[in-house]
């Protein structure tokens, strides 16, 4: 289900995706894919929303971001079971996640001071200048499978509390913990419209990037369609950041101490269960050392245990 205007909803789209334990490749729910109606309605409660609260006074946006702030402490364990469970991750990584995402957060707590302009008299003769900080209005985010809660939380926590409204349009592939922390927000007291999500594949994303209402697009995700979101969302007048592919290449020289480099090859490149933007999935040995090191890669790779990472979740329920 969708999250518009405060609530849960169906949506108008006849389409459905389904929604997996990567750990069992069992499916566990599925998701609707949003119809071009439900891109429509989902910007219309941002827009409908974001007058009052860019007019909301900057003491009450703060209440409500320490309010999230708390809410989010306080129930972290729940939304890194979540993640494990559609992602896959184990579960002190995904707790691991949430405190990223939390520190940004944390962050925006303190938008009155980032959000000060500037006054400078008689900066040339008998002119004086002033800058001033504005929200734009409703903005869209596009995040990846790979950090369901961190990425988000790259861009919404600072958007909301610089007074703009947000429509996020998670992966579908992870679809519960943006509608999971969509009802957090509503539990803080934030009006209904100024945090909304869209669930959907390539419909949504298009509806986002060609709307005339939407202002600004925030995406990470692979380059090919990071290009995509540029060019299409400059090309209909939109403000976008558009991070792409981050995989990197790991160079092991001849004089490496090698047992320290196989054992950060494999937490490179498995951690996370092998999705980190800055997973290692290229390593490249420098000279004569290849054989010993790909030995040592095997040996520490032969020795890694791959199961359902919600076996734990009885020891983090009391975390």
């Amino acid at each position: 289900m969708h999250w518009i205007n405060g609530s849960s909803v169906d949506g108008t789209g006849d389409r459905l995706g389904d929604v997996t334990n990567p750990a069992t490749g069992s499916v566990s729910s599925t998701v609707a894919l949003a119809s071009d109606d439900d891109v429509l309605a989902a910007v219309a409660s941002a827009k409908k929303a974001f007058p009052a609260w860019r007019d909301t006074s900057l003491a009450r946006r703060v209440q409500i971001m320490f309010r999230f702030r708390e809410l989010l402490n306080e129930r972290a364990p729940e939304l890194a079971a979540i993640i494990t469970a559609e992602h896959g991750k184990v579960l002190s990584d995904a707790a691991g996640e949430v405190a990223r995402g939390q520190e940004v957060v944390e962050f925006a707590c303190g938008i009155p001071h980032l959000l000060k302009g500037g006054f400078t008299e008689n900066a040339s003769t008998q002119v004086d200048v002033h800058s001033v900080r504005q929200p734009l209005g409703p903005v869209a985010i596009i995040s990846p499978f790979n950090f369901p809660a961190m990425v988000p939380m790259w861009f919404f926590p600072l958007a909301i509390a610089a007074g703009n409204t947000v429509v996020l349009k998670p992966s579908e592939k992870v679809p519960s913990a943006a509608n999971w922390i969509a009802a957090l927000w509503k539990e803080a007291g934030l009006p209904d419209g100024v945090f909304n999500v869209l669930h959907g594949d390539k419909v949504a994303v298009d509806g986002l990037l060609t709307h005339p209402d939407v202002k600004s697009v925030s995406f990470v995700g692979s380059t090919p369609i990071a290009k995509y979101v540029y060019e299409t969302g400059t090309a209909h007048g939109k403000r976008v950041q558009a991070l792409g592919g981050a995989k990197n290449h790991m160079i092991v020289l001849p004089d490496a101490d090698l047992d320290l480099a196989a054992d950060q090859a494999v937490n490179a490149g498995f951690g996370s269960a092998g999705e980190r933007c800055m997973a290692i999935s290229a390593c490249v040995a420098v000279g004569d050392i290849a054989d010993e090191l790909v030995a040592k890669i095997r040996e520490r790779a032969e020795a890694l245990r791959t199961g359902d990472g919600t076996s734990g979740l009885r020891q983090w329920a009391r975390w």
